[in-house]
């Protein structure tokens, strides 16, 4: 049974920085392309980063670039985001998905087969 789960949400200040975890059982990740997306309330879950291979470069929404930084690590079977520079408009639900490797740039949410719960981060101004 697969199973992603988001941790280390939360409350930050604006201009501020929070990290972002995803542990993965049941899969491997390097095995996936791998990625966040967030959804904020009343508004479609929005593309954030992904590692489309399991190596190589991520890719980034051009909101975020810049500012967050996706990271893995295999060997923890983890995928990561680090927000800084958080702005209000960063407020909403993040999830981490896996999907088949190679997606198309940027990744739409149906080519991911598994989702977490989501980890709510709120930016106050």
């Amino acid at each position: 049974q697969v199973q992603l789960v988001e941790s280390g949400g939360g409350l930050v200040q604006a201009g501020g920085s929070l990290r972002l975890s995803c542990a993965a059982s049941g899969l491997t990740f390097s095995h996936y392309a791998v990625g966040w997306f967030r959804q904020a309330p009343g508004k479609e879950r929005d593309f954030v980063a992904v590692f489309r291979w399991s190596g190589g470069s991520p890719d980034y929404a051009d909101s975020v670039k810049g500012r967050f930084a996706i990271s893995r690590d295999n060997a923890k079977n983890t995928v990561y985001l680090q927000m800084n520079t958080a702005i209000p408009e960063d407020t909403a639900v993040y999830l981490c998905a896996a999907g088949p490797l190679g997606m198309s740039t940027p990744p739409k949410d149906h080519q991911f087969n598994y989702w977490g719960q989501g980890t709510q981060v709120t930016v106050s101004s």
